[in-house]
């Protein structure tokens, strides 16, 4: 009697049943365990438009799965050792996400523990008859959004060039496309980055099924990654146009049409009429070929010992971020703001501005003025720790809060170390904007390093206290000019930190 078994057999029968029910039990304990995350994601596949192609991903998934049970049922589920370092990985995934604050992060390392359960409950055999829809569960990780502002600026800069090529006038702020016609703003909506995503998806599902050759299935989903981007500029482009000859009003109630309910299928319909002809995958193909998965597995342990390892795992990391990363540090009774040699307090002056702090236990803003006129606006918000919903690097968090009329407009030369942006309000209206963060006593600019100083405060027992401080002015008010003069005067970045913080 080979090891290959077929489930014509009662005892075989027995077998799989004692295997897919410990999958079940494990996974559900994991998801139980980790029932934040997994809400937060089904929410965002719910009620992002960028997402909502993932509640199809899941029956995808499930008919893969189906797909391949002829040839995956000729082979032995066995309790898998190697999947404790994959289920220990996924766990410290999830903790860098978790100490971070980022829920990408926390979200991938909930699929990857999800996959490992897979793999400790059915055997290496099985996962790698299972490979393709195990790794195409990783889109059903909400990732993408910090593409926008590349995505927007690229839709801007192509349909001013075709603006250009067409003979109609149009000049280019930021993100923002002024014509004749009137005031563009390519939105986040509009910067495609919800079809990109979506076609992500579809393209690689797509080429799984259409072609054998790797070669073939790279480029494909290449190209329908760039002809997606591309078709979107042109749909801008299209959306200008339409307002330079009928109006704005009239090329806004097309564009809403056309973006919403034809615009991805004509992509969709183009790519693969273009691929067709080099399809390489006949439609009778077996779904896997389990040659050489038959025979006894490796590396297999007894069900006691693999499956309350790998509940264990889960349980030590969550037991680590909830040890650790609940500390916190009391804020200073009062937050301090002082005013520099040749500035003077002043009130507020312009077109209302206000930054977004979610959470923040402290939040403050002081406007000041100089001998010249110049004015800025400095704004804090501190935090006792960050969380979940608290946090001072986060999307839609800082200088643009995106409830209000204000929007990214470009980036400008950092001011001492910071994240320097120009804002634009309709009007327009300018506003230059610096940012710092600061996380366990370390001041910079950068969002990348302030998240790995959280990550480090929170795993390792640093200070838990953040603070993100935003010095702006209006561009007819001095901008980015003032605000380098303002902090210069104050003594830098990090003694403003200091002193709010007292510090020093």
């Amino acid at each position: 009697m080979t090891a290959s078994l077929s489930l014509s057999h009662p005892k075989d029968w027995t077998l799989w049943q004692r295997h897919i029910a410990a999958l079940c039990m494990l996974s559900a304990a994991i998801l139980a365990l980790f029932h934040r995350d997994a809400a937060d994601m089904v929410a965002i596949w719910w009620t992002s438009s960028t997402f909502t192609h993932c509640l199809l991903m899941l029956p995808m998934i499930g008919w893969l799965v189906a797909q391949r049970m002829p040839q995956l049922r000729t082979l032995t589920p066995a309790w898998w050792w190697p999947a404790l370092a994959w289920i220990a990985g996924a766990g410290f995934v999830w903790l860098v996400g978790e100490a971070a604050g980022v829920g990408l992060f926390r979200q991938l390392g909930l699929v990857l523990m999800l996959q490992g359960a897979v793999a400790a409950a059915l055997g290496g055999k099985l996962v790698r008859g299972l490979l393709f829809p195990l790794g195409y569960a990783l889109l059903l990780v909400p990732f993408g959004e910090e593409l926008v502002p590349l995505l927007q600026t690229f839709t801007a800069q192509i349909s001013v060039v075709l603006l250009h090529l067409s003979g109609i006038a149009a000049e280019m702020q930021g993100v923002f496309v002024t014509t004749k016609a009137g005031f563009f703003e390519v939105a986040e909506e509009c910067s495609g980055v919800n079809f990109l995503i979506a076609m992500l998806a579809y393209s690689v599902f797509a080429a799984h099924l259409c072609f054998r050759s790797w070669t073939r299935r790279i480029v494909f989903v290449v190209l329908a990654l760039a002809t997606t981007i591309v078709a979107n500029a042109l749909r801008a482009y299209g959306t200008m146009v339409a307002a330079d000859i009928w109006g704005i009003e009239a090329a806004g109630g097309i564009d809403h049409i056309f973006y919403g309910w034809i615009f991805f299928g004509l992509v969709i319909l183009l790519v693969m009429f273009v691929a067709w002809r080099w399809f390489d995958r006949p439609a009778n193909d077996a779904a896997i070929d389990v040659r050489g998965l038959d025979g006894a597995p490796r590396f297999a342990g007894p069900a006691k010992a693999v499956l309350p390892g790998a509940f264990a795992l889960p349980l030590l990391f969550l037991g680590w971020a909830v040890l650790v990363g609940g500390r916190a540090e009391p804020l200073p009774a009062s937050i301090a703001i002082a005013t520099p040699k040749g500035w003077a307090g002043t009130l507020a002056k312009g077109t209302p501005w206000a930054p977004r702090y979610d959470g923040a236990d402290e939040r403050l803003m002081r406007y000041f003025i100089d001998a010249k006129g110049r004015r800025v606006t400095v704004a804090i918000g501190a935090y006792a720790r960050q969380a979940e919903g608290r946090e001072i690097v986060a999307f839609g968090q800082g200088a643009v809060d995106l409830q209000s009329k204000w929007a990214w407009s470009a980036s400008l030369p950092a001011v001492e170390g910071a994240k320097t942006e120009r804002l634009l309000h309709p009007g327009p209206v300018l506003r230059d904007a610096a940012t710092w963060y600061v996380v366990g006593g370390e001041v910079t600019g950068s969002p990348r390093r302030a998240k790995l100083a959280g990550l480090k405060a929170r795993l390792l027992g640093g200070d838990p206290r953040a603070l993100s401080l935003i010095v702006s002015s209006e561009a007819g008010q001095g901008g980015r000019d003032a605000i380098a003069d303002f902090v210069s005067a104050s003594g830098g970045a990090k003694a403003m930190a200091d002193r709010a913080l007292k510090t020093r």
